[in-house]
C-alpha cells in the first residue's frame, strides 16, 4: 500500500517531466520536500518495485512510424503461452495479449507492431510468424487515432 507522500510523488511524476534546468527539484518543492528527499524516496520506490521504469513517451506517427497494425494470431491453447511469450520478447512488438478464443474469430494473442510502411510491418509479420510457426495471422492496420494516453493513478 502506498503511503500519501507516494501518491504525491506519482501524481507528480505521472505528469511528466516540468521541462526546467532542475525538474526534480520543482516537483519537489511541489509536494513539500527537498530536491535530495525526493530522490532518495524515488529510489526508494524503485528498488521496493512501486515505480518499474522511467520513459519518454513518443508520438511514434511523428517520428515517420505511421503505419500501425494489430496481428492477431491464431494459436493452438496448449501453445499459447510460449509463443505469447516468444512474440511478448520482440523489440519490434508493442503490446502483447492473449484473449480466448471466440466464435467465429480464431485468434487468440494479439500483438501491435508499427513500421515506416504498410511493407515493413507485413515482412515484420512474416518475420515473426516464422519464428513461432504460427502461420494463421491477420494484421490490422490503424486508420486513425482516436485516443491515445497512459494510465493516471491516484487521481482525485
Amino acid at each position: 500500500m502506498l503511503t500519501e507522500l507516494e501518491k504525491k510523488i506519482v501524481r507528480e511524476l505521472q505528469q511528466g517531466l516540468p521541462l526546467v534546468e532542475r525538474p526534480y527539484q520543482a516537483i519537489a518543492q511541489r509536494i513539500g520536500l527537498s530536491e535530495k528527499e525526493l530522490m532518495i524516496k524515488i529510489n526508494e520506490m524503485i528498488s521496493n518495485g512501486m515505480i518499474r521504469r522511467f520513459g519518454a513517451a513518443l508520438r511514434h506517427q511523428d517520428l515517420g512510424f505511421t503505419a500501425n497494425a494489430m496481428v492477431v494470431w491464431d494459436v493452438p491453447e496448449e501453445r499459447a503461452a510460449t509463443v505469447g511469450r516468444l512474440l511478448a520478447g520482440l523489440p519490434e512488438v508493442t503490446h502483447c495479449y492473449q484473449r480466448p478464443r471466440q466464435p467465429g474469430w480464431p485468434y487468440t494473442i494479439f500483438t501491435v507492431i508499427h513500421g515506416q510502411t504498410r511493407v515493413q510491418c507485413e515482412q515484420l509479420a512474416k518475420k515473426m510468424a516464422e519464428k513461432t510457426g504460427v502461420t494463421n495471422y491477420k494484421l490490422l492496420f490503424s486508420t486513425a487515432e482516436l485516443k491515445k494516453s497512459s494510465m493516471k493513478y491516484f487521481i482525485d
